[in-house]
């Protein structure tokens, strides 16, 4: 027993500087790199960028930090950090091989911080889903639908896909298609949606709204209206219009046909 407890104080007498010395390092580096990190976070929203950039980047500098935090102090405990890097080089070579869809769902979410098809709030379509954009994260990415569903996209198969991006830019054509009947009077039906168009003031003068006769249907004329409107209201004059369209021509008696036919009946003798 005296022999153990001499050379566990040899050990320390030898070695304890250095293992205190290693877990001041580990410590103060830990909380250097959680300290960067958040001084990142601060300095970036004050320059006003994107919120899944300064986030993206912020990670990215706190995972590179704690990197060489462990590096330094296992060479701190005499371990040999060259042939330690080796090996992890080697581990990650192989660990990449096993993991191509990760890195590679990694390599697109840095084109998309780099190249920004979309940001934070924008409302988009794809990889066969709907939403606006929530975070980009350096894996996938998170969406949330117009039903208050969280999806979550790879990002690979997000950027390998087409990317339709419906905030891009302030406004956005809306288009009806109203149909009305054959025999209806063509020129009070123009004026009527030009003037409800007119007395709409969330569809903008600029560029100016058509009212067009789109084609000559089965069973109705159909008039197409198209107006740009901008993004937050796109939606409710969207709607808002279409029920007031339908309201007009009821009072004004034009008829909105529907499908209809006539069957006729044989009787075989």
């Amino acid at each position: 027993m005296e022999n153990f407890f001499l050379s566990v104080r040899n050990v320390i007498t030898l070695y304890g500087l250095d293992i205190i010395s290693a877990i001041l390092i580990l410590v103060i580096g830990m909380w250097a790199a959680k300290f960067i990190k958040k001084m990142l976070r601060k300095i970036m929203k004050k320059r006003e960028m994107d919120d899944t950039i300064s986030s993206f980047l912020a990670n990215l500098a706190y995972a590179i930090i704690v990197a060489f935090v462990v590096i330094a102090t296992l060479s701190k405990v005499g371990i040999e950090t060259t042939s330690f890097v080796a090996i992890i080089g080697a581990a990650g070579l192989a660990v990449g091989l096993a993991l191509q869809g990760a890195l590679a769902n990694f390599a697109a979410g840095f084109l998309l911080i780099l190249f920004r098809p979309f940001k934070s709030g924008d409302f988009i379509q794809a990889a066969g889903t709907a939403g606006s954009i929530q975070e980009i994260q350096m894996l996938y990415t998170v969406l949330k639908t117009p039903d208050n569903i969280k999806v979550v996209i790879p990002n690979g198969k997000l950027m390998g896909d087409i990317i339709v991006n419906f905030s891009a830019h302030e406004s956005r054509r809306a288009e009806w298609i109203f149909g009305v009947g054959y025999n209806d009077d063509m020129k009070k039906v123009r004026k009527i949606l030009t003037s409800l168009i007119e007395n709409e003031n969330r569809i903008l003068k600029d560029p100016a709204p058509q009212i067009i006769v789109k084609e000559l249907g089965d069973n109705s004329v159909n008039f197409a209206v198209r107006g740009y409107i901008n993004q937050a209201d796109y939606w409710d004059v969207y709607f808002g219009m279409t029920e007031t369209v339908k309201d007009t021509f009821d009072k004004e008696g034009i008829n909105i046909p529907y499908p209809q036919r006539d069957v006729h009946l044989f009787q075989s003798s």
